[in-house]
């Protein structure tokens, strides 16, 4: 007699058939949309998104090409702060993943960067069709006072955002875990905050699968 699918683990919300669900959803094509300088050049609110944030250099767009397995779909710049518009790709024409600027260590005038910052606040504040952010932290660093400021922005919006720490492969598993445990202590009063943050590497995998299917959870795919 066959088993059923097992249930997740307590600290595993996903079982194997999600992540494998997550996983085949983001085999089918994706591909750039557009980008944007401004809210009146946004597409259509017509799809659920999710957006990406974090410091410049944090790893957006290697976890973007991660999460969706392609190598080159975000492009990073060589120049930290650079991206200065917002990112849209979708997925199976069902979705749609969103890049927001950076911040931190922009090297463009205050002006310009606030500009760039306030987009970002704009989309957070004015997208009925945004289903949950996603924070990226560098694990070597956790949380900065900077992060905290979008933290705050991310309340003000009342937007579900949840905590992706980037580049876990630079430590040591119990040095993963602590910074997890120390981030998860830190939001637990957040009232936008997602409970679960996920420890990722772009480039060894980690993390990846859950995150996927995080996202289709949120966006109800």
């Amino acid at each position: 007699m066959s088993e059923g699918p097992k249930a997740p683990a307590a600290d595993a919300p996903f079982d194997a058939e999600a992540l494998e669900r997550a996983r085949v959803f983001f085999a089918h094509p994706v591909r750039f949309l557009m980008g944007a300088v401004a809210m009146d050049g946004l597409p259509p609110a017509d799809l659920p998104e999710v957006a990406f944030a974090g410091r410049s250099n944090v790893g957006k767009s290697s976890l973007i090409n991660a999460v969706t397995g392609r190598l080159h779909l975000a492009r990073a710049s060589t120049a930290p702060g650079r991206t200065r518009e917002l990112n849209f790709f979708i997925a199976d024409e069902t979705l749609r993943l969103v890049d927001l600027p950076g911040y931190g260590f922009a090297k463009v005038g205050r002006g310009e960067k606030n500009k760039f910052q306030n987009l970002g606040r704009a989309y957070l504040r004015g997208r009925p069709n945004l289903k949950r952010a996603y924070l990226l932290i560098d694990s070597r660093h956790g949380l900065k006072d900077v992060d905290l400021e979008a933290m705050e922005a991310f309340d003000l919006a009342a937007v579900s955002y949840q905590i992706v720490l980037t580049k876990a492969d630079k430590l040591k598993p119990r040095d993963v875990a602590q910074v997890t445990a120390e981030t998860v202590r830190k939001i637990a009063r957040r009232p936008a905050a997602f409970p679960r943050v996920i420890a990722t590497s772009a480039e060894k995998g980690t993390g990846i699968p859950e995150l996927r299917a995080e996202i289709l959870e949120a966006c109800a795919v």
